[in-house]
């Protein structure tokens, strides 16, 4: 049964605390590469911060994923001193903890100095415009990730060679490996249910291990909300279990990459698909037609909100179920938004570009804002793509960047990134991407050893 707590306000969550006895409530606040990072916080200084906010030190916005220190953004660094970045609560996101003896999970955004690179304060500002067009966005996540039937410990002694997956072979949709590692699906079945994340569906996916997950659709904060909080705790799941999870876009060449696809449709105030049209083409609305036409544009400006990562672009080659190049099509798994002909309430489009690394509330963001900017300007899309999107000849600029540092560029260039996200946020995670591949540029892969150690 999920445990939706329904809280509304500051005095509900106080009430329910106190009811409970709980000493401690746990805290979060998600970075910029989609990392929750969070703490333990005493009630009473739980109390006192859903009134002013708490300080979190904003080096949690100015360093990497391993913990190392950027030394090319303005808003963070030692200059600044590494000062507190102040956090405000938000009731509404209160969640049971059932890995946790009578605990809340409870999230947090950025306020003030550091609001603007705040990832969730990023859709939560482009959701306000939605807003004020008369439009609210739904939104559904659907993650492909590994799992590995081994513990952090014995990758890292091996350094991650060969991994052991959960399950071996290709097995899409198997009956018989979900009901074998039950374990497992239950385990986190039950967990998701508890939190008041409800999964729509979780099946084997093709490859070693793979899996894959479909969160129910909800508005779109509270969608991105789930997102981030079932790639966090469905890891912890599986760890408790001696396992690990990954939401890397691409683990291993000889196998598919993990996608990270977002279902999405806009509705008026009285809950009306706005993308159905029982008249049009693949029932699509005009609305929805130029939705496509602006996201189809704008998606090279965006693309390192959806491909954040310098493995994010190994996913991206043709043939393994991940798009190439800014395409459409009705139906079609070959593209990069896929429209899905539906009904009144099931009309929407499908954005097969992120992975399962990327930060669901910038990936998220990042698409209303150019599938808006298409509204608002009435862009009209190309022609949809039948058949292999693959084999198909497009214009130079339909072709999607191929490298982190170039999708880096095209984002810090784009006027309407700086519009809908403002310089601040642009300017900064720009600079951490680049830093990512900058990072990657001084290692030596075992790629490159084998192929020129000898010969060359």
């Amino acid at each position: 049964m999920s445990q939706i707590l329904k809280i509304d306000s500051a005095d509900a969550l106080k009430k329910l605390i106190i009811e409970r006895d709980m000493r401690q409530v746990k805290v979060g606040v998600v970075d910029m590469d989609g990392v929750m990072a969070g703490k333990y916080m005493s009630r009473d200084k739980f109390f006192a911060s859903l009134e002013g906010g708490f300080g979190f030190c904003d080096v949690l916005f100015g360093w990497d994923v391993n913990n190392s220190l950027y030394d090319n953004t303005t808003l963070t660094g030692w200059k600044n001193g590494y000062a507190d970045a102040m956090v405000r609560i938000l009731p509404e996101t209160a969640r049971e903890l059932p890995l946790e003896d009578n605990m809340l999970w409870v999230q947090g955004e950025l306020m003030g100095r550091l609001e603007g690179i705040c990832p969730r304060g990023v859709l939560r500002r482009v959701l306000k415009r939605a807003e004020d067009m008369g439009l609210f966005a739904v939104a559904g996540f659907e993650y492909e990730f590994l799992a590995a039937d081994e513990d952090g410990e014995s990758l890292l002694a091996k350094n991650y060679r060969p991994i052991k997956p959960l399950g071996r072979g290709y097995s899409g949709y198997s009956a018989l490996r979900n009901t074998v590692n039950a374990d497992f699906y239950r385990s986190l079945i039950d967990v998701c249910e508890h939190m008041g994340i409800t999964l729509e569906g979780f099946h084997e996916e093709s490859g070693p291990g793979a899996l894959e997950v479909a969160l129910c659709v909800d508005a779109a904060l509270p969608a991105a909300d789930k997102a981030a909080t079932f790639k966090t705790f469905s890891k912890a799941v599986a760890q408790l279990q001696g396992r690990m999870l990954s939401f890397m876009a691409k683990w291993d060449e000889s196998y598919p990459g993990q996608g990270g696809h977002i279902h999405l449709s806009l509705q008026n105030a009285e809950g009306k698909n706005l993308f159905y049209d029982a008249e049009g083409k693949g029932h699509m609305s005009e609305m929805q037609r130029h939705f496509i036409g602006g996201l189809q544009q704008f998606m090279p400006h965006i693309m390192c909100m959806a491909a954040p990562n310098v493995n994010s672009f190994r996913r991206l080659v043709p043939g393994y179920w991940a798009p190439t190049n800014a395409t459409w099509g009705i139906d079609n798994r070959t593209v990069s938004l896929r429209v899905i002909e539906g009904s009144a309430k099931s009309q929407r489009v499908e954005y097969r570009l992120p992975g399962a690394d990327a930060n669901p509330y910038l990936a998220l963001a990042s698409a209303l804002a150019a599938g808006l900017h298409g509204i608002q300007h009435k862009i009209e899309p190309d022609a949809p793509v039948t058949g292999n999107g693959y084999a198909q000849e497009v214009a130079p600029h339909r072709r999607l960047s191929r490298t982190l540092w170039e999708a880096a560029q095209q984002l810090k260039g784009s006027e309407v990134a700086r519009d809908w996200f403002g310089d601040d946020f642009v300017d900064h995670y720009a600079a951490t991407r680049e830093w990512e591949e900058r990072e990657f540029q001084k290692h030596v892969t075992d790629w490159e050893l084998k192929r020129y150690f000898e010969v060359i």
